[in-house]
């Protein structure tokens, strides 16, 4: 039995719909609340309803205003209102959420976008950090930095278009982590915004043993706790004239993520480390990938460093086929995701009634084959659409010392109406992958965040250790103002 959508909430708020806009434009003015009617029922979904968005259906509550101060007081006022008012607040910056985090469950929802906080506040090439307010796209950000020489070492595939907060919020992690790290590796300092109004500024220090990390109180709450309105992360010189690129074909996937394992614990870092399935492999690599595993490896940093990990990857992957480099350089000059192609994306859907999504989770390295055979051998046999699918493969893109991710995607034919796709489709499917990571002691989310669609499992991701969250949630937003149904299952 597969979970419904989540549900929909009225409003707890003592005020009309029309009163919510009047004492927002109180605030902040008119310039900085929008009631558009096409602007309000975008705002009510991300990109995991992005089939029955680009058919204009939207059945969910439609929030009563965007707001989009200007500053962190402004942000705070926004939020004390709220609070006092018991309004629901959605948070959002770049818009990219992939797993219903923007969907606003609750009728009359304020949505917050903070993208108009754009400033670069500050480069610190000394001491390499640089802070940034939270609507600073990621993309303008390191194109001021690499004019620098440096480098913020974070490039998800939504770099174009994300912005730092909702990075920050989501716990978003960037196609060179295995080098660099996640998002929380690099943050060293924020400011947040509580309900009721209140700031909190975490201090830019290189490390502290004050107490727990607070940091992480606010990297990755989805908007459930707070705004974040500014970030400090670190930096890196920028060497790209030392990056040697690996390609490699092999015919097993569990060779290949042996192989992979062996890289990584024998103390090497490469900036990329990928393994797609044969399935995953021919849609990105179909001019060379002969229906085999293929393996993406990128050496970087200093001289000396770069070389050596390089020798390592060749030693590692000895007696394997070889990719030409020069094929591994044009992937990636591709592979990010721009406004273009989201807008290419929503013409092929209409024309086609054809679309693909993906579920990310992680596992440690002696169940990552197991996980990998598991789902795709219960998606073939008890996916009751299994007809419909066009492609179903994974990959593996970000590695630990004690694990890895497996990224599985998904490309089906939709043969149902618009509006029943999400049940029809992606929600069968994400659930069989997340039951699957936690049967096997992983986690049912690595870097995409648990949004609204993931919440069934939060408990169980948890165990024990959910009564902390309860904690949290129930401390800061005692009220239950913030993004109603994200992380926390609404009752």
């Amino acid at each position: 039995m597969f979970p419904a959508p989540p549900p929909s909430v009225p409003s707890a708020s003592d005020l009309s719909r029309e009163q919510i806009v009047a004492g927002l434009i109180d605030l902040l003015g008119t310039a900085k609340v929008d009631t558009d009617e096409h602007e309000l029922r975008d705002a009510s979904v991300d990109r995991f309803r992005k089939y029955t968005s680009v058919h204009g259906i939207f059945t969910g509550p439609i929030p009563a205003a965007i707001v989009k101060p200007g500053s962190t007081d402004e942000v705070a006022k926004v939020l004390a209102f709220a609070n006092e008012h018991r309004i629901n607040v959605v948070p959002r910056t770049g818009r990219t959420a992939t797993e219903g985090g923007l969907e606003t469950l609750v009728a009359d929802t304020i949505v917050l976008d903070g993208s108009t906080m754009d400033s670069i506040v500050r480069i610190d090439p000394v001491n390499m950090m640089v802070t940034a307010q939270c609507g600073v796209p990621l993309q303008q950000l390191e194109d001021a930095l690499r004019e620098r020489g440096l480098t913020t070492g974070h490039s998800p595939q939504s770099k174009p278009l994300a912005q730092m907060g909702g990075l920050v919020a989501t716990r978003s992690i960037g196609q060179f982590s295995t080098l660099y790290g996640g998002i929380e590796d690099m943050v060293v300092g924020l400011e947040a915004v509580f309900p009721d109004g209140t700031v909190s500024r975490i201090k830019n220090v290189p490390r502290r043993a004050a107490g727990p990390d607070i940091r992480h109180v606010v990297i990755g709450n989805e908007g459930a706790l707070c705004v974040i309105t500014e970030v400090t992360v670190k930096l890196f010189k920028y060497q790209p004239e030392h990056n040697h690129y690996f390609g490699f074909l092999t015919d097993d996937f569990g060779d290949a993520v042996e192989r992979l394992r062996t890289l990584i614990t024998d103390g090497y870092r490469p900036s990329v480390c990928r393994v797609y399935s044969p399935e995953d492999a021919n849609q990105h690599f179909s001019h060379f990938s002969q229906n085999k595993n293929v393996v993406v490896l990128v050496a970087e940093g200093p001289e000396g460093i770069a070389r050596a990990t390089a020798e390592a990857i060749e030693k590692t992957f000895a007696g394997t086929e070889a990719v030409d480099p020069k094929l591994i350089v044009e992937w990636f000059d591709n592979l990010n995701w721009g406004q273009d192609k989201i807008d290419a994306e929503k013409r092929a859907m209409l024309e086609t009634q054809h679309l693909g999504y993906t579920t990310e989770v992680s596992v440690d390295w002696s169940n990552v084959t197991p996980l990998y055979e598991a789902i795709m051998n219960r998606v073939r046999a008890e996916f009751p659409r299994a007809q419909d699918l066009t492609m179903l493969g994974a990959h593996s893109s970000h590695s630990y010392q004690t694990g890895t991710n497996l990224y599985f995607v998904y490309d089906y034919a939709i043969t149902c109406e618009p509006e029943q796709e999400i049940t029809e489709y992606h929600i069968p499917l994400n659930a069989i992958i997340v039951e699957e990571a936690l049967r096997l002691g992983g986690s049912m989310v690595h870097h995409h965040g648990i949004g609204k669609y993931r919440t069934p499992w939060t408990r169980d991701e948890h165990g024990s250790a959910y009564r902390m969250l309860e904690v949290l949630k129930s401390g800061f937003d005692p009220n239950g103002i913030m993004n109603a149904g994200t992380i926390f299952p609404v009752s």
